[in-house]
């Protein structure tokens, strides 16, 4: 069975335990972001400190509204007693009620031009880049209106020394956990979003992954960081 329709395919498991081919394991867990205000439908998924830009963002097309986030943990520490945590997965839910039967790579686009990433027959992929040890779900035209203008961004936005920066809220264990934030662009006017995790493993490349129902719809958007495949190996 191929990738990402494996038998390692974890995402929004609770409280099971993995057992790798490595005979390593991981204890995963679940914990709730909050919602993700996609009003546009076009879903920007990115590292927000080395990719993210106010306009021509690669994005993937999704349904409109306001979204449930669940980020699956990975306790990886031998004692599984929570003292080393990696992000495994980032989940948007579009039908909380729906089964996902099958996966497969979404491919992200810029305007009309498509970006490839599918897989090869080697198992090797063309996913999104990660610099900064972060990935995000943003909607495109909410960074576009709701984002000041890209030469103010770091003093408005990355600068660390201030309360609201997204270095601390992501280190603000008071937030959410350390390592994830929910977070109000800076001129936003109705709630408009942007969720921020901690990147599994750190910088790299990472696939976008669609889920579909047995009818073909989408039901999820996933980022797969690779915490459960790279373990195995």
């Amino acid at each position: 069975m191929k990738y990402p329709n494996t038998s390692l395919w974890a995402a929004l498991d609770d409280d099971l335990l993995v057992v790798l081919d490595d005979y390593s394991s991981l204890l995963l867990s679940l914990i709730d972001c909050g919602t993700l205000s996609l009003s546009s439908g076009k879903l920007v998924v990115c590292d927000p400190f080395a990719g993210l830009r106010k306009q021509d963002n690669l994005y993937v097309e999704v349904p409109k509204g306001r979204f449930r986030v669940i980020v699956t943990l990975a306790d990886v520490s031998d004692a599984k007693d929570g003292s080393h945590m990696r992000e495994a997965y980032a989940t948007i839910l579009f039908d909380e009620e729906a089964i996902e039967v099958c996966r497969k790579i979404i491919t992200p686009v810029k305007g009309a031009k498509a970006v490839r990433a599918q897989i090869e027959d080697d198992g090797t992929y063309a996913g999104f880049f990660v610099d900064a040890g972060t990935a995000s779900f943003v909607d495109a035209a909410s960074v576009s209106k709701f984002m000041p203008s890209e030469d103010v961004w770091y003093k408005q936005v990355f600068e660390n020394t201030r309360d609201d920066s997204w270095f601390k809220l992501m280190d603000n264990p008071d937030h959410i956990r350390v390592g994830l934030a929910n977070i109000k662009l800076p001129l936003a006017s109705q709630g408009e979003n942007i969720i921020l995790v901690h990147s599994g493993w750190g910088d790299g490349v990472y696939p976008v992954i669609g889920g579909y129902d047995k009818a073909g719809k989408l039901v999820r958007v996933h980022i797969d960081f690779q915490v459960v495949i790279a373990q195995s190996s």
